[in-house]
């Protein structure tokens, strides 16, 4: 015969009903990837998607002149496996994190060298660089934050951010090695 105590049986009750309760839950910002491939090179950033759900998003939720994760909980990985010209600037191949600079006219992305930390750690000594996006007003608002790697043609590409009322960009080159054979 088994012997269970009563205070054993209200515990795993209770489990239960905490694992059934949390399983109901949604996942306000569920985590989401976008990747290319360009001359043979794949170009990776993994974020959370928050939604507006209601919300004033840049200049409210998002201050304006404040640095941003780019996402929401884990800050936002970007991973190249090739070198790459951003703006004017080279990002050797490897994995950084993701900040940007939202402002009412000029918004900038940050490449920063720290990788692995939540969203909201930001030591900008570890920023690789800071670059300008071209930035325009959407008609229709766009609810869930996008982010958008597209392949422009065999060597080039655009990273867009999209949110609320907002697409930011900025363009970018794979490096490539054009050195000529010689016999």
């Amino acid at each position: 015969m088994m012997n269970i105590s009563f205070s054993a049986i209200i515990a795993a009750a209770s489990i239960i009903c905490s694992s059934l309760s949390t399983a109901q839950q949604p996942i306000l910002s569920p985590r989401d990837s976008v990747e290319v491939r360009i001359a043979g090179k794949r170009i990776f950033i993994d974020y959370g998607r928050p939604s507006m759900r209601g919300r004033k998003i840049f200049g409210g939720l998002r201050p304006f002149n404040q640095w941003w994760r780019t996402g929401a909980n884990e800050a936002t990985s970007f991973k190249t496996e090739a070198d790459l010209v951003l703006g004017d600037s080279l990002i050797p191949k490897g994995e950084y994190t993701l900040y940007t600079l939202p402002s009412e006219t000029q918004w900038k992305i940050m490449i920063n060298k720290q990788t692995g930390q939540w969203g909201t750690v930001y030591n900008p000594e570890y920023d690789l660089v800071r670059l300008p996006l071209k930035k325009r007003t959407l008609k229709e608002p766009v609810e869930k934050l996008t982010i958008e790697l597209a392949k422009t043609n065999t060597t080039s590409g655009v990273l867009k951010i999209m949110w609320e009322t907002t697409e930011v960009w900025i363009d970018f080159k794979v490096k490539t090695n054009n050195k000529q054979n010689s016999h």
